[in-house]
């Protein structure tokens, strides 16, 4: 699949800065080779605080796409797997209402409660998408081996780490939240995929259909 085949990516979250993370870079990428491209951008929890945080964040870093649609959920943090039908009605209704040609959704095997029950719904929901689970480094020691990099120019990197700090200042004081970090990772996989630029963001597919 070409980027430029694009038409409609759906972009999942637990919290307000995951996608932002697991996939900034890469959805700045796509944009800036398909500008035309619609994304549904969906986080599943927000306090108050945090709230504003992902709307704004949203709009600022996807500003350039042909439609954003912003949708903000209230569930509870940490309690995702316990919600049970609340949690997959919600996401079994995205799914009836859209056909996106991507999805970008956690890691099925991220040891974080929240994370792995929102990738498990989405594959329950969305088996006709192609779907790349992105990866959040914290504390918990899960990275896996991820088969899918996408190389990213430093520009585009500085311009997503830069972001992370700009949109999210509730998040300053977190040991993890911290810049070093995020490069580390991002020339990590940039390394495994021996990147012209030297970084990449790094996914999971499942399963990818050749047509």
């Amino acid at each position: 699949m070409l980027l430029t085949d694009l038409h409609t990516v759906l972009c999942l979250g637990a919290h307000a800065d995951d996608i932002e993370i697991g996939c900034g870079g890469t959805l700045l990428r796509l944009l800036a080779e398909n500008p035309k491209l619609d994304v549904c951008w969906v986080v599943l929890s927000s306090p108050e605080e945090r709230l504003r945080e992902a709307r704004a964040s949203a709009e600022t870093l996807l500003g350039a796409a042909g439609r954003l649609d912003i949708r903000v959920a209230d569930f509870k943090e940490t309690y995702f797997p316990c919600l049970g039908d609340e949690l997959k009605s919600y996401v079994a209704r995205l799914g009836s209402t859209m056909a996106p040609d991507l999805v970008f959704t956690h890691w099925c095997q991220d040891l974080h409660q929240d994370h792995r029950a929102v990738g498990e719904l989405t594959w329950q929901t969305f088996r006709d998408a192609l779907i790349l689970e992105y990866e959040i480094p914290k504390w918990d020691g899960d990275m896996g081996r991820p088969n899918v990099y996408v190389p990213l120019d430093r520009t585009v990197c500085e311009r997503k780490v830069e972001h992370l700090f700009e949109a999210f200042p509730s998040q300053a004081a977190r040991d993890w939240f911290d810049p070093e970090v995020f490069w580390g990772l991002l020339r990590l996989r940039g390394m495994e995929a021996r990147a012209p630029s030297k970084y990449a963001e790094a996914f999971h597919c499942r399963k990818l259909v050749l047509r």
